[in-house]
């Protein structure tokens, strides 16, 4: 997806883990391990493109793990929180704000974007450290924290 604005934009990432594994795409166009994501489009709210983002690049329909505090009334819809927030440069000029969850895979068909990405596989914490090419350490750390909270059996 195209940039919204030419100064920042906003985020998703999405740490889908199931039985102990955490599940990886080989970016093709950032030749990178990543979680699943992408840009938040103008239309929707994060948990809205979250779900979105996993099910066109995974297959799956996911669930997203976190709080949802019990706000919503009319005018306002609570949203679950993400996990963790960050701010990574991707060019001299442009700059996201990304917003990481923690998910699970309900149902679906894993299933390669083989327009977006290289590859797609469940990894073990173990793994992480031997990816080819290799992944950042703020990925490594947002993995290893996803396989350290979510249980392997809810």
């Amino acid at each position: 997806m195209p940039h919204l604005h030419e100064k920042i934009d906003f985020t998703v990432a999405i740490l889908v883990v199931h039985d102990g594994k955490i599940l990886l795409i080989h970016h093709r166009k950032l030749d990178k391990w990543l979680p699943l994501g992408g840009h938040i489009e103008l239309d929707e709210d994060p948990e809205q493109a979250a779900r979105r983002e996993a099910k066109e690049e995974s297959g799956f329909d996911v669930e997203l793990l976190g709080e949802r505090p019990p706000t919503t009334s009319p005018g306002t819809r609570a949203l679950i929180a993400p996990r963790f927030l960050d701010i990574h440069r991707i060019s001299d000029t442009h700059e996201h704000i990304g917003m990481i969850y923690w998910a699970r895979p309900k149902n679906g068909t894993l299933a390669l974007a083989a327009e977006e990405h290289h590859d797609i596989r469940w990894c073990a914490a173990d793994e992480l450290d031997t990816l080819a090419p290799p992944m950042t350490d703020a990925v490594k750390w947002y993995c290893r924290q996803a396989l350290a909270e979510i249980p392997a059996h809810p």
